[in-house]
C-alpha cells in the first residue's frame, strides 16, 4: 500500500510506503499436539445426520398434514415425493462428504466435494423429473410445497442449535 502525500511548501505529491498490516492480526503460534486434541475435544464436528433426520421428520409430517387437511392422497404424495428429492440426493451427499473428510489432502478432498455437489443436483434434477412417472396425478405445487419447506430445514436446524459446534439442540 502506498500512501500519498502533498509537502504545503512545494504543493508536490510524495510516495510514502505504509506497511499493511501494521498489528492488526496477532502473530500465529501453532498448536502442539495436546492444544489441538482439547481444541477438537472443546469444539466436536457436528453431525450432518441430525439434518438429514429432521428433514426426513418435517417431510414426513407435511406429506400426512397435506392428506389429512385436504383429504387428496394425490397432494400428500405430490409432497412427499418433493421432499424425498431433497432427502435422498441429500443422504447420497452426506455420506460421500463423509468419507471425503477422511483424505488427508485438501486438493482431491476439495475436488471430490465439488464432484459430490453435482452429483447431488444431477439426482435431484433426476428426482424432479421422474415424478410425473412415479406419482399418478401429481400436484406440481405440492411438489414444490414440500420440495421448497423440505430444502429449508436447515434453517430450522440452524435454530434449534443443531448446526451449531457447542451447543446442545435448544428451542432458541
Amino acid at each position: 500500500m502506498t500512501k500519498i502525500a502533498s509537502s504545503p511548501e512545494t504543493g508536490t505529491t510524495g510516495h510514502t510506503p505504509v506497511i499493511a498490516d501494521e498489528g492488526l492480526e496477532p502473530e500465529f503460534k501453532p498448536l502442539t499436539a495436546e492444544q489441538a486434541q482439547a481444541w477438537r475435544q472443546r469444539n466436536p464436528v457436528p453431525s450432518p445426520w441430525r439434518v438429514l433426520i429432521l428433514q426426513v421428520g418435517v417431510g414426513c409430517v407435511l406429506a400426512l398434514l397435506t392428506g389429512w387437511v385436504t383429504g387428496q392422497s394425490r397432494l400428500a404424495l405430490s409432497a412427499a415425493w418433493g421432499s424425498v428429492a431433497v432427502v435422498i440426493p441429500a443422504v447420497v451427499f452426506v455420506r460421500a462428504l463423509s468419507r471425503q473428510m477422511r483424505l488427508a489432502q485438501p486438493g482431491p478432498a476439495w475436488i471430490g466435494l465439488m464432484v459430490w455437489e453435482l452429483v447431488k443436483v444431477v439426482l435431484t434434477v433426476v428426482l424432479l423429473l421422474a415424478a410425473p412417472k412415479v406419482v399418478s396425478d401429481l400436484s406440481w405445487l405440492a411438489l414444490v410445497a414440500g420440495f421448497v419447506v423440505t430444502m429449508k430445514v436447515y434453517w430450522l436446524a440452524m435454530a434449534l442449535g443443531w448446526m451449531q459446534r457447542k451447543s446442545k439442540p435448544t428451542i432458541f
